[in-house]
């Protein structure tokens, strides 16, 4: 028996959060859920948004399944998010971007994994005012342990899955600093795996061979504020947000979470595409080594795909949450 941390999140969060859990024991997944909650929903029920009990519960048990939270723009709390990932060290946030079976998108031939340092760098906010209100300043912390621990998962990651390429990105040409260090951390640690291609290109130019060659990546390694910004273009090569998992991974815990909104305005509607954070569920189990059981809900997704009746309108059906949800149990035996 698995003992997960599960966090519904906002939004949509707790209807996706129902199909997830729904379709992973009809597959007869091994896991106690310890629910527990952040985000909006507990700041406004507790007065907090993190609260004690979920960051104990995430101590003890040192794996989550999170649901979509809701950060405010501009004010009010900072993000749970990045609190969760700097507070147990989760220094790597990988997001796997595959074409799927029966989704329209403008590639069909992309399969990169983005692997977002997670812990530093400009995304953690760390700001302050020179003159309040007219002069503000934000501070990117590059570290060589850092840098080094996610590149090497990276490396590490091509290695265990086969895989040909790891293309590191970076802004060095201007950010010779920070940027340059993560470079020249990259170019020390490729020498320990000669058996795998390596590369490094300028952030705006990958942004650009992103959405004119995507094939011709396939791990990539970057910063924190940069992989943030990859990681949802490579989304988009695919079909959205909606398509794509994502995991936190440190040395001794991990969270796994749906990357897209919270989407209140579709909350409660019956509308939300569980998918995303299905595959999320889906790395969960692998890194439990069920790779098997995994495989066997991802052919049943792959099946469920083909009939358009019980998907969610995001992704061109005329069904919802329950329909796929029921749709995917139903072919769990396929």
């Amino acid at each position: 028996m698995h003992d997960i941390v599960l966090i519904p999140g906002d939004g949509i969060g707790p209807e996706i959060t129902e199909s997830i859990t729904t379709i992973l024991d009809e597959a007869g997944a091994n896991i106690n859920w310890i629910k527990c909650t952040a985000g909006l929903a507990a700041q406004e029920e507790l007065g907090d948004p993190l609260p004690d009990e979920t960051l104990e519960a995430i101590d003890n048990y040192r794996i989550a399944l999170k649901g979509p939270l809701t950060t405010p723009v501009g004010a009010g709390f900072r993000s749970v998010n990045v609190a969760m990932r700097k507070k147990f060290d989760l220094y790597s946030n990988i997001r796997p971007a595959k074409t799927l079976p029966h989704i329209q998108s403008r590639f069909d031939n992309v399969d990169l994994v983005m692997f977002r340092e997670n812990t530093e760098g400009l995304y953690i906010g760390k700001e302050q005012w020179v003159k309040e209100d007219s002069h503000a300043e934000s501070i990117a912390v590059v570290t060589r342990d850092a840098s080094e621990k996610v590149i090497r998962a990276a490396f590490e990651y091509a290695k265990k899955k086969n895989r040909d390429k790891v293309t590191l990105v970076h802004k060095a040409n201007i950010l010779k600093f920070t940027c340059g260090l993560f470079m020249e951390v990259g170019e020390e640690v490729a020498k320990d795996y000669p058996d795998i291609e390596y590369e490094d290109i300028i952030v705006d130019n990958m942004a650009m061979q992103m959405v004119m060659r995507p094939e011709q990546f396939d791990v990539i390694v970057t910063t924190n504020l940069f992989g943030d910004i990859l990681s949802d273009l490579a989304s988009g090569l695919v079909g959205g947000l909606g398509l794509t998992g994502a995991a936190n991974i440190g040395d001794d815990a991990a969270m796994f979470e749906a990357v897209h909104g919270s989407a209140p305005d579709i909350a409660g509607e019956n509308k939300a595409n569980p998918i995303a954070f299905l595959l999320s569920a889906l790395m969960l189990l692998e890194h439990l080594d069920e790779h098997s059981l995994a495989e066997r809900i991802r052919q049943a997704v792959y099946y469920t795909l083909e009939d358009k009746t019980v998907c969610t309108p995001d992704i061109g059906g005329q069904g919802s949450t329950t329909t796929f949800t029921e749709a995917v149990c139903k072919n769990l035996n396929r």
